[in-house]
């Protein structure tokens, strides 16, 4: 779902990178917090990012300045919840920009509002959700990876619309039709991207417990994991 650089008029680059910027501020000392008290989970730490990099790397056409991918972001958002990702993600998105033209720069802002800033927070309020309805941490996850995808294309559909509405129906109809146009390839990419996101959690699980069980992963599944263990 990145934005071309120079696609979106520059009054409209300008509101999103304002948008976006405060919270990734607070995603930088996020993450410097997060590396004082925990060293341990610098490991992780880079895996979320790298794992961020290459799922949203890979790209297919879609609408007319923009492109449709996975996310990867669910998976940071759960391990360390969505401030940490706001600036990963948003660091992601630079280097794409910066090496494989993927994204731009001015529009960076609005890139990392929808894919940095409102994916995670939507997918950790999944994750976070099925906890507490007793749900397992698989399913968790998978909700979490697939909801962060598809909050950033909604996102993405609602900037786009914004600056080029429809002439007949707005930009409620402008919405509409970049939605259904991401909804082709989005959709599917969510629902597999979440599957991929639970095999890789699991393997998380196998070889770091200990570090998944200090950042608090477990913490909305303690209850229905001693039960499962009896």
């Amino acid at each position: 779902m990145h934005i071309a650089e120079g696609f979106l008029p520059p009054v409209h680059a300008a509101v999103w990178t304002c948008a976006a910027a405060p919270f990734v501020v607070h995603g930088a000392r996020a993450v410097v917090h997060q590396v004082r008290e925990n060293p341990r989970s610098r490991l992780l730490l880079g895996a979320a990012g790298a794992f961020t990099f290459v799922l949203s790397a890979i790209k297919m056409p879609s609408v007319t300045g923009s492109s449709s991918h996975p996310t990867g972001t669910g998976l940071g958002a759960v391990l360390f919840r969505p401030p940490v990702m706001a600036f990963l993600g948003t660091v992601v998105l630079l280097f794409q920009a910066l090496l494989l033209a993927h994204g731009g720069l001015t529009t960076l802002g609005a890139n990392a509002f929808s894919m940095a800033v409102v994916g995670p927070w939507v997918g950790y309020g999944a994750f976070v959700l099925v906890g507490r309805l007793g749900g397992g941490i698989s399913l968790a996850v998978f909700c979490a990876m697939t909801l962060a995808d598809l909050a950033t294309y909604c996102t993405t559909s609602v900037q786009i619309a914004l600056a080029f509405p429809d002439p007949q129906s707005g930009i409620a109809g402008a919405v509409v039709k970049f939605l259904s146009i991401f909804a082709v390839t989005q959709i599917p990419l969510a629902i597999a991207e979440g599957l991929l996101g639970v095999l890789v959690f699991r393997v998380l699980r196998s070889v770091a417990t200990p570090e998944l069980r200090e950042l608090g992963v477990f913490r909305f599944f303690a209850r229905k994991e001693a039960l499962d263990a009896r």
